[in-house]
């Protein structure tokens, strides 16, 4: 354990694909904080799914000692944090713990959206900002306009900013210096009483739920009693220990420093992120500020593929919950699907790699109904209802008016594609031009107005292909408008699907509802009878496909003949085909259930 002055607790903050990962990787090599053999390339990006995709999706810390010039040893706790927008939660919970951060900017593409929106988190939370340039290594990195950006941008001064390659090693070691030498040493008493910060927890098959803190004040030791303030639950410390980078247990956390408690704690509601733990026989007496409640802006149901794995995805989506705090869930269930879940996600990146997760991690195979976000729906008796799923919207006449989430959107983009990019948002997504602002040597910032829900289906997609690659973007939600919107119901079979309702505003509702009915109709395997694919809106049928069925060649014996027995054959075929039609049960597969996510796509016409 060292001294409150030769401690350092820091976040690596950034947009996506700027290097973070990578700027840890360097710094685990320069302290020899990994043997050279193990050393591999993300390493702090411990999911498959992360090293897979190339992108950080859990805040992940690590315990380094780094000797100083002065023959000092620092003890440095790193946390390295997603660039991506739907986990930006992630990001400010990091901060939190934390007395500083380092802002890394890339080179080649400058201040971007998420630069921006991380560097307020960490201003907002009081950190000392040590700012670095990465990639100074590429061709064309320009290095004096990104330090006019974050001049023009962050008000950052040109000589406090660090030039660095993370992918070389070039400038870490001065980085290093500098973080020793601007970050302060946390604040806090080790015999103070115990107040310890959750900012994050996993489940273990042999400790059972682990809680990660940063202590802020007093020490934990093994055997000791913790309590949880916000429950008052009692539970005995088993283990502590830190992140080096793997869980090693160490005798005592003191103030100031990161790491992990195992007490124990069997349900996964046991160790809420946020909460603080104290010493059951001498507890504090206020518990830390911790965290905005963040609310979930995407609704969708998650099903089990095998309605006898209910219970295990139940069990998942509880594990998963542990560490994920944007993540919510409840119980559901509709005729089609049989028995599942309402889950609450920050976007629909967030929902792809949670359904990813839990068929990796858990081994389940689910289904996912149509993404939705949250409407509010004014009563006719003035109430106002929340409303996730369509399938339970009220009926017309039962309310006056149905409001849908907007979002101030800032999108940075090179000047000769803002005029594209303008057009798209507001021909084709329902967007407001607001403003622009000067990002920097042929670059501008757009601001607009937009619903969310034109966000979810292919926006991402099409902002990345009409800006050639070179857009970024950031978003949050502000308030409710009123919209002229339609609910498009889904009959296969004559039989309404409950989990393909979707909301639409009514200009785009006929174009929808078309492309809907084909891209089911294309997924549906062929019956032994013809099976309609419709959409309605307001009672009324507005598209129609046809699943053709599987035909046998009745009259391939009839060579010549009267056409009467033609004809006869063919009618006893239909009526057959009628009757089994009337009888027959529709197997839906998961993939009908996709459909609805590539309505984007379809709908670019």
């Amino acid at each position: 354990m060292y001294g409150k002055s030769l401690i350092r607790n820091i976040s690596i903050i950034a947009h996506i694909d700027h290097g973070k990962s990578t700027l840890a990787d360097r710094i685990l090599e320069l302290t020899h904080s990994v043997e050279a053999r193990k050393m591999h390339a993300q390493y702090l990006d411990t999911m498959d799914i992360e090293q897979e995709r190339g992108i950080t999706i859990k805040a992940q810390p690590v315990k380094i000692m780094y000797k100083a010039d002065d023959g000092q040893t620092y003890e440095i706790n790193i946390i390295d944090t997603p660039g991506h927008v739907d986990f930006s939660y992630e990001v400010s919970r990091s901060l939190a713990a934390c007395e500083g951060a380092i802002l890394l900017v890339d080179a080649t593409q400058g201040v971007e959206a998420q630069t921006v929106a991380n560097a307020y988190l960490a201003i907002e939370n009081d950190l000392e900002i040590v700012p670095a340039i990465n990639k100074i290594d590429m061709p064309n990195a320009n290095i004096e306009e990104t330090r006019q950006e974050l001049y023009d941008t962050l008000g950052i001064k040109s000589d406090e900013t660090l030039l660095i390659s993370a992918k070389t090693g070039e400038g870490v070691p001065e980085l290093m210096k500098e973080v020793v030498k601007r970050i302060p040493a946390p604040l806090g008493r080790s015999d103070d009483r115990l107040r310890a910060l959750v900012f994050d927890a996993n489940y273990d098959s042999y400790k059972g739920v682990v809680a990660h803190v940063r202590v802020f004040e007093g020490r934990v030791s093994t055997h000791d009693v913790i309590q949880m303030m916000s429950t008052k639950e009692t539970h005995e410390v088993m283990e502590v220990g830190i992140f080096s980078p793997y869980m090693s247990p160490v005798e005592t956390l003191s103030a100031g420093e990161v790491g992990y408690i195992a007490a124990s704690m069997r349900g996964a509601d046991q160790a809420r992120i946020g909460d603080t733990i104290t010493l059951a026989n001498d507890p504090a007496s206020t518990p830390l500020p911790g965290y905005k409640e963040v609310k979930p802006v995407v609704y969708s149901g998650l099903y089990p593929s095998d309605p006898k794995d209910y219970e295990e995805l139940r069990k998942g989506l509880e594990r998963f919950k542990l560490n994920d705090a944007a993540f919510t869930f409840e119980p559901d269930n509709f005729s089609a699907l049989g028995f599942g879940f309402r889950c609450g996600f920050l976007g629909l990146l967030h929902m792809e790699i949670v359904i990813e997760r839990l068929e990796r991690e858990f081994g389940l195979d689910v289904i996912a109904t149509a993404p939705n976000v949250v409407y509010e729906v004014v009563m006719n008796d003035g109430t106002v209802v929340k409303n996730t799923d369509p399938s339970r919207m009220p009926k017309e006449g039962e309310y006056i008016k149905i409001k849908e989430p907007y979002v101030d959107l800032s999108i940075i983009t090179p000047v000769e594609t803002m005029g594209a990019i303008v057009g798209f948002i507001q021909s084709e997504k329902r967007g407001e031009f607001v403003s622009t602002e000067n990002a920097g040597k042929n670059r501008i910032a757009l601001n607009f107005k937009m619903p969310l829900a034109e966000m979810i289906f292919d926006f991402f997609d099409r902002i990345k292909a009409i800006s050639h690659g070179y857009a970024s973007m950031d978003y949050e939600t502000s308030n409710y408008r009123a919209s002229k919107l339609v609910k498009i119901g889904v009959l296969i079979n004559k039989e309404p699907v409950k989990a393909l309702s979707t909301l639409i505003h009514e200009e785009k509702a006929y174009r929808i509802a078309k492309a809907l009915v084909e891209s089911i109709a294309e997924k549906m395997p062929r019956q032994q009878f013809e099976v309609p694919i419709q959409a309605t809106t307001r009672g009324r049928i507005i598209a129609r496909a046809t699943v053709r069925a599987y035909r046998k060649d009745v009259l391939a014996k009839c060579y010549g003949g009267d056409v009467t027995r033609k004809m006869k054959l063919l009618k006893k075929q239909k009526e057959g085909k009628k009757k089994m039609r009337m009888l027959g049960n529709v197997v839906i597969p998961k993939s009908v259930f996709l459909s609805i996510l590539s309505l984007g796509k379809e709908d670019k016409s």
